[in-house]
């Protein structure tokens, strides 16, 4: 019996300690695991990833502003609550990426294939798109409209029309 009173007595005293020990972290500590995941696979990345294959990566809440992607291979990758503002997409190949609450304002999109990709409250004022093809892509109804606007060209991998991508009418 005394054995037992002295491990329930250690149980209860971690279990105290643990517990301010957990009171006193900061939030920082709480990070879900695709995170954490992103934010591993983002160390040590070069803000120049030009005809990189980056296909299935994960970027979440990645601050990616300015960051050159052009003819990258980003075939499923995932850019959700990411920042892309002004960087270059020239010809990258976004086939069945994820870009859920991501910033694409002033990025250059021309050439680059959005085919079947979920782009969903993501935003793309003054993203260059002459030649992009959106074929299939899911993209909210004011941000398809304003790009219809501007849309321009012709994909030169896939020969799809930019506006016809968008069904503009």
């Amino acid at each position: 019996m005394p054995v037992l009173k002295t491990l329930f007595t250690a149980i209860a005293l971690g279990a105290l300690l643990l517990g301010g020990w957990l009171a006193s972290a900061s939030p920082s500590w709480a990070i879900t695991a695709p995170e954490l995941r992103s934010q591993r696979s983002f160390q040590g990345l070069s803000s120049d990833l030009h005809g990189q294959d980056l296909h299935q990566q994960e970027f979440l809440k990645a601050h990616l502003a300015g960051f050159n992607f052009r003819g990258a291979d980003l075939r499923g990758v995932v850019f959700n609550s990411s920042d892309l503002q002004g960087s270059d997409l020239r010809g990258a190949d976004l086939e069945d990426a994820v870009a859920f609450a991501s910033r694409f304002e002033r990025s250059d999109l021309r050439g680059a294939v959005l085919r079947n990709a979920m782009l969903m409250q993501s935003k793309f004022q003054g993203a260059e798109i002459d030649g992009a093809d959106f074929s299939d892509a899911v993209l909210d109804l004011s941000q398809r409209r304003a790009l219809c606007q501007r849309a321009d060209g012709v994909n030169p991998r896939t020969g799809v029309a930019t506006r016809e991508s968008l069904e503009c009418r």
